[in-house]
């Protein structure tokens, strides 16, 4: 009767432990997906393409002292139409459910609101390019012999599945090379995007993804 006491308890005490590790491992990935929100709501974030810090509000959400070429983390809030204020500019924004939006502060241009297309896919990662430019531009290999997202169109967007691993790529103009980017690390279930601000010889790309959490 012990001995099958022990062993009840012994198996309690398993199941209490795997349990806990299921639980640490969903937490765990709280980096890579959207926040726990109410149902129906909208979700923002604001990229900052400036050379100084940024706030930025949309109704009673704000978003402050984001870092030159950095991002906010997402944030939810009901959907409905607001009044955004980026920096010193304010623009209406309509912002549905269940959606995704960036709010782009752009050097000399009105801010712009670019709606991000919600990805589920948790075993792949997801590089996307938003072009602000006014050029069409594709994302290739550095040596420029293949590309990863071709020919996006100027204020246009396009994206592609991929295996999560660090890469190094580069912009293009054609079969010119607008210059090499930072290498970025791709996770599972992760979105990355590339945003290309500017005009003409002055293009800004930049890599734009949710910040690491710290806590």
């Amino acid at each position: 009767m012990n001995r099958q006491t022990k062993c009840s308890w012994t198996s309690y005490a398993c199941a209490i432990a795997l349990s806990l590790g299921a639980l640490h491992a969903h937490a765990g990935e709280g980096g890579l997906y959207a926040p726990t929100a109410p149902k129906g709501s909208t979700f923002v974030r604001a990229y900052n393409a400036g050379n100084s810090e940024l706030s930025v509000s949309v109704g009673n959400t704000d978003l402050r002292d984001i870092a030159p070429l950095g991002s906010s983390d997402f944030s939810f809030l009901p959907a409905g139409s607001y009044s955004a204020k980026v920096g010193s500019s304010s623009l209406p924004v309509k912002l549905d459910a269940d959606r995704y939006y960036t709010l782009v502060n752009q050097p000399g241009a009105e801010p712009k609101l670019v709606e991000e297309a919600a990805f589920e896919n948790k075993q792949k990662a997801l590089l996307r390019v938003q072009n602000l430019s006014d050029s069409t531009l594709s994302l290739k290999t550095a040596d420029g012999k293949a590309a990863v997202v071709d020919k996006v169109a100027p204020d246009g967007n396009g994206d592609r599945e991929v295996n999560p691993v660090k890469v190094s790529l580069a912009l293009f103009d054609g079969e010119k090379k607008i210059s090499d980017l930072k290498p970025v690390t791709l996770a599972r279930g992760e979105v990355v995007s590339l945003y290309i601000t500017g005009s003409g010889s002055q293009l800004s790309p930049v890599w734009v993804k949710r910040p690491a959490k710290t806590d």
